[in-house]
């Protein structure tokens, strides 16, 4: 028979170590780039964009439609690199506290 405090201790463990790192990807900092450079698009751990920087050179009318193309991908490719340090620290910060339940993703709840 399961011990239901103990569980229900162990919840409210894991709750208050997620609301920590959650706390922590705050801090966390990710740029994605595309266009070999040209396009760079920066994201924090809660997944904000907090910049995006496009080369100069790029910069022209008829080159629009690869610009906005290029911020896409730059984009894209910084919150999957954030999408897998925020799993990455949800693992280690809950490492041990909780068994391995089958279904169980910690990892919606950044």
């Amino acid at each position: 028979m399961l011990d239901m405090f103990n569980i229900m201790g162990k919840v409210k463990e894991a709750q208050e170590r997620i609301k920590k790192i959650k706390e922590n990807l705050a801090q966390v900092v990710v740029t994605g780039e595309s266009g070999g450079g040209m396009v760079k698009a920066t994201v924090d751990g809660n997944r904000k964009i907090l910049k995006i920087e496009i080369e100069p050179s790029i910069v022209r009318p008829e080159d629009r439609e690869m610009i906005q193309d290029l911020v896409v991908a730059a984009v894209n490719i910084a919150l999957q690199s954030v999408d897998e340090k925020i799993k990455d620290e949800l693992r280690k910060g809950t490492e041990g506290l909780l068994p391995n339940i089958p279904g169980l993703d910690l990892g919606n709840l950044a």
